[in-house]
């Protein structure tokens, strides 16, 4: 054991470091003296046996020893403050900010409808709600809960599962009045499909072919967009066909305003919905705990409620 060194007061030093981009600011906003922060910050280094920043006149980079030390303190650290919040114990009302990340289709569709509801319940939690379709660091954007769809890296986050989807082929009547319908996946070729500016996990297009194989398509069109509500709103106005989750079309599906097309190749694989957070799950902060139970029985409350979509042949 270490028992002369202030091993919460290091992590503490770091994460300030990290998150204000210099010594002399973070000694600062820690009311401390710039020689005091980077020897401290030498001390921790030399007692850890890497480096953990690359230091130059105008910035301060994080190496991946560093990336990892900083993931894992702020872990340590937020254990530490719940600990003595008396978080970690069960209280009838928890307090305290949340701060959420999720795509905007799914923000829109199925959750931001559910907040009030748990704001009534939880009056003493804040929730800070950031809409994007891209993918962002918890750590570096500070946030507590992300809500991410489809495969999973090995990230080294928690996961807890909160409801599946799958994406569906849609196009608006006025489109396939003007175009036709596509009988087959190669028909394809010949109608405007919307893809997405910004890198996906899988930009490729699923089916199933006549003998049940999978079978991927690239769509190409001449109209590119950064989220999915955009792509939903240009597919509703007639601009081509698009692949959408269904959770994001579902009502224009039942309303009539979208048609599925080529359903009987469609893929239909499960697109699962995931809340990912950092740290082990037995010391999630409370106020994060109520947010992400909530979610999940609610969510799956209303799929069981969702409307049966009627294919159109």
């Amino acid at each position: 054991m270490l028992r002369d060194v202030n091993r919460s007061g290091e992590m503490e030093v770091f994460v300030a470091v990290v998150e204000a981009g210099s010594f002399s600011e973070a000694a600062r906003r820690l009311n401390m003296s710039p020689s005091a922060v980077s020897k401290l910050m030498a001390r921790l280094e030399a007692r850890l046996g890497t480096r953990l920043l690359n230091r130059s006149t105008r910035s301060i980079d994080l190496t991946t020893e560093g990336e990892r030390f900083h993931r894992e303190s702020l872990c340590i650290l937020e254990q530490m403050t719940a600990l003595e919040e008396g978080l970690l114990h069960e209280t009838p009302q928890p307090t305290g900010d949340v701060r959420v990340n999720m795509n905007l289709p799914f923000g829109l569709q199925c959750v931001l409808d559910l907040l009030p509801g748990f704001l009534a319940s939880y009056p003493g939690i804040r929730l800070s709600v950031d809409l994007t379709d891209h993918v962002v660091d918890l750590v570096e954007h500070h946030a507590d809960v992300a809500i991410r769809i489809g495969p999973m890296r090995d990230s080294g986050l928690l996961q807890r599962k909160l409801m599946e989807t799958h994406f569906v082929t849609v196009a608006a009547p006025s489109y396939l009045e003007r175009h036709g319908v596509p009988e087959t996946i190669d028909e394809l070729e010949k109608h405007n499909c919307l893809t997405f500016s910004f890198r996906r996990h899988t930009p490729e297009w699923r089916f199933r072919d006549e003998s049940g194989q999978p079978r991927t398509f690239n769509p190409r069109g001449n109209l590119l967009l950064g989220d999915g509500e955009s792509m939903r709103r240009l597919t509703l106005a007639g601009a081509g066909i698009a692949q959408l989750s269904l959770f994001q079309v579902e009502e224009d599906l039942a309303a009539g305003t979208l048609v599925p097309v080529l359903e009987k190749f469609a893929a239909r694989e499960p697109q699962t919905v995931h809340a990912v957070f950092m740290g082990p799950n037995r010391y999630m902060p409370q106020r994060v705990r109520v947010f992400v139970d909530y979610l999940a029985e609610n969510l799956r409350a209303d799929r069981q409620t969702a409307r049966r979509i009627k294919s159109v042949s």
